[in-house]
């Protein structure tokens, strides 16, 4: 019994439909994702750590920044695993914000109103971290060549009470960012792939964004308690014994 032959199928030159999961766009936005956790995430953690040797005191905390400055090819490093990464992360979430539509005033779920934070604290984060960058790094004395003078630097800073809002205001909103970005990204990358492991993961989000805000905001502390009131701009040099006396005649 003859049966009929299928025609052949016939592809067709042209460009296919943009599907899920395809094209430049899909792309970016991974890279965006992946550079919120590394390299960005990491350097944050590490300087959130940083930090904290300011509860120490002038002298820790200028080992803490004479150690980092030392390492070997230091500011190749610097702008390979943060300035560049930092640069792109912002400016394609300060994109991605310019084109998202909140719709928190139809559908006032949790997760609307989650998108809408971390979009609001990544440009707060965004814009602090420039100028926390180019006042700190970049203008002023040179804290990696004069790394003693680096917390009477940021003590100088804080003692203005608008500035010191702005970084306790910018730490939270920080901390904020990026605990919900590491939920966001096990959720994008598959690793928390069902609703129990997202809840689970969510909490253990929560508790690290909390542990974060709190050690960042301890470590102004130290930079404005009366503890360490009036710091000298190079407090090793002002600890040191004379090496030598001269007896009197």
């Amino acid at each position: 019994m003859a049966t009929a032959q299928q025609p052949a199928h016939v592809v067709r030159r042209g460009v296919q439909p943009l599907r899920a999961g395809e094209g430049t766009s899909f792309i970016w936005r991974r890279l965006h994702s992946l550079l919120g956790i590394v390299p960005i995430g990491a350097f944050l953690l590490e300087h959130l750590l940083s930090n904290f040797e300011a509860l120490r005191g002038p002298i820790a905390y200028g080992d803490q920044v004479k150690f980092l400055n030392s390492l070997p090819l230091v500011r190749v490093l610097e702008w390979v695993f943060i300035f560049l990464p930092l640069l792109y992360h912002g400016c394609y979430g300060l994109y991605i914000w310019i084109r998202g539509k909140a719709n928190v005033v139809y559908y006032p779920w949790a997760g609307n109103w989650l998108y809408v934070a971390q979009r609001y604290t990544g440009i707060v984060a965004f814009f602090y971290i420039i100028q926390h960058l180019w006042r700190q790094r970049f203008t002023g004395i040179m804290l990696p060549e004069n790394p003693y003078a680096s917390f009477h630097k940021v003590q100088l800073e804080l003692s203005n009470p608008f500035m010191l809002a702005v970084y306790a205001i910018a730490m939270i909103c920080v901390c904020f960012h990026f605990a919900y970005g590491v939920w966001l990204f096990a959720a994008k990358w598959g690793i928390t792939g069902g609703e129990k492991a997202r809840k689970r993961f969510g909490c253990v989000c929560i508790a690290l964004g909390i542990i974060l805000t709190v050690g960042g905001l301890a470590s102004m502390w130290a930079f404005i308690s009366p503890k360490y009131a009036n710091t000298p701009e190079n407090p090793r040099m002002t600890m040191r014994a004379p090496s030598s006396a001269t007896p009197a005649d």
